[in-house]
């Protein structure tokens, strides 16, 4: 019985949305009920393990000795688990308003819902293997996804991103199999789950290998030149991307192998971990710096992602419980405020078929809640109080601050570098929406013409719970501190 519970929030998704092709809707109404009812039953499967499965690993097909596929729901993965639950059905909702107009709906649909069951299967994993399996199953149903327009743009992101995240997979194969066959078949344990006879010195190589390969996804440098590009693709997906299902499954996988894997014992004070660490610190500083050169709307938000991203590594990187619970904080945090934020940009690109950052100018007049929403979002990636963002960013410093080494500092540092270079990249578009010059304004006789509710509800959804989090961020921390101590494994 357990089994199938496990493997219905995996398999749903995967089939439901695969047999959206062959079935011939007669109507882009019966296909958008299909899709979200596959979507939402999903999402209900997914917390009845949460709620009554944790601890009971499951192995579905053993190849052999210690190679298997197994599932199991612990602490780090609920969260993982769970953030994708309650996102995909709204941002499902906000798809069909987006995809409206769009060709091969079909098509873009069936992807859009089997990329919730390769989520699933991550989040779910109980070993090395069976992470692998499907973090290379989410790179191949996404591809499909980024170059859904078809055009040259798109052609070249789709193969840039296949390059990028297949080549890094290859990397963190080193490390797959090097731990699995030095443990118990990889399986996941709070501290640790090498044993045996083993060369620290290889195995810390690996670690490395294991660091950019599944890196390769959380955009770490220099293998984050795939996510800017990427965001050709349209907002839905661009979303999932750079919010939730892949950058959010690198940096899930890095604190696997860090915290679960290879152990912090065998790594803290190494020359590989300060070495991880120098490059996550380097990378949130170098995605902050380009997202303020960039003019165009989605990909600077992309080079904030990167930037982000890092931020998470970096508290992993720190090898400390303040660290991992932090890096787990702003996972589940920037991902809610960048979802708000690229809803807000994709909604602008469709009503307004704009692109760039200085076609914003006057827009918040005529757009007012996607705006304001936006706004609320970027004031919470900055790191002003009582703003989940905040929350985040303020226990990762501490972390970084009480780590008592030179590399925390510099880390440190590098945040407070990094939230400055964040208020200018994110807050300008505010100004520009809402106080431009009257001589700059392109909205000016405009009616306001802001989003449709397809579009907005997801918005205002997001952007509440911003709020709500940040000013009682108590409602969830305790859990996070609970998985990153260890007692709830």
């Amino acid at each position: 019985m357990n089994l199938v519970i496990l493997l219905l929030p995996i398999l749903l998704p995967i089939i439901g949305g695969a047999l959206i092709v062959p079935i011939r809707f007669k109507s882009d109404r019966a296909r958008n009920l299909y899709s979200e009812l596959i979507v939402i039953l999903t999402s209900v499967s997914i917390w009845v393990c949460l709620l009554c499965l944790h601890g009971q690993p499951v192995t579905v097909y053993s190849f052999t000795s210690g190679f298997s596929i197994t599932f199991a729901v612990d602490g780090l993965g609920s969260v993982f688990a769970g953030m994708i639950s309650l996102m995909w059905p709204l941002v499902m909702f906000y798809a069909f308003s987006y995809m409206e107009e769009a060709k091969r709906k079909n098509s873009f649909f069936a992807f859009y819902v089997m990329t919730y069951g390769a989520a699933a299967g991550i989040a779910f994993s109980a070993n090395m293997i069976t992470m692998y399996v499907f973090y290379e199953m989410l790179t191949l149903v996404t591809i499909p996804l980024v170059t859904h327009y078809g055009d040259h743009a798109s052609m070249y992101a789709g193969r840039k991103y296949a390059a990028y995240t297949i080549g890094g997979a290859s990397l963190a194969f080193f490390a797959v199999v090097l731990t699995t066959m030095n443990s118990s078949g990889g399986t996941f344990t709070y501290g640790g789950c090498l044993s045996g006879n083993y060369s620290e010195t290889v195995m810390r190589i690996a670690f490395v290998f294991g660091f950019f390969g599944f890196g390769a996804k959380a955009a770490v440098f220099p293998l984050h030149e795939w996510l800017p590009t990427a965001s050709v693709a349209p907002t839905p997906v661009t979303a999932l991307l750079h919010a939730v299902a892949v950058v959010n499954a690198g940096a899930f996988a890095v604190m696997r192998i860090t915290w679960y894997v290879f152990g912090t014992g065998l790594l803290l004070g190494s020359r590989e971990q300060i070495f991880c660490l120098l490059i996550a610190s380097f990378s949130l500083v170098y995605g902050a710096v380009e997202s303020v050169r960039e003019r165009h709307f989605k990909r600077r938000l992309a080079y904030s992602t990167m930037s982000n991203l890092s931020y998470m590594l970096f508290g992993v990187m720190l090898m400390t419980t303040a660290g991992f619970y932090a890096g787990i904080a702003h996972m589940v945090f920037h991902g809610i405020i960048k979802m708000s934020l690229f809803l807000c940009a994709g909604a602008f690109m469709h009503k307004r078929e704009k692109a760039y950052i200085y076609e914003v100018n006057g827009v918040g007049r005529v757009m007012p809640v996607t705006f304001i929403c936006y706004t609320l979002g970027a004031l919470s990636l900055t790191g002003i109080p009582m703003f989940c963002g905040f929350v985040s960013k303020w226990e990762l410093m501490r972390a970084g601050a009480a780590s008592g080494t030179v590399y925390g500092a510099v880390g440190v540092i590098a945040l407070v570098i990094s939230a400055f270079l964040c208020a200018v990249y994110t807050l300008t578009i505010s100004v520009r929406a809402f106080f431009t010059a009257k001589e700059k304004d392109l909205y000016i006789g405009a009616a306001r013409d802001d989003a449709d509710m397809r579009m907005l509800v997801p918005i205002v959804v997001f952007t509440a719970v911003n709020v709500v989090l940040g000013v009682c961020p108590g409602l969830i921390m305790p859990l996070f501190e609970k998985i990153a101590t260890g007692v709830l494994p």
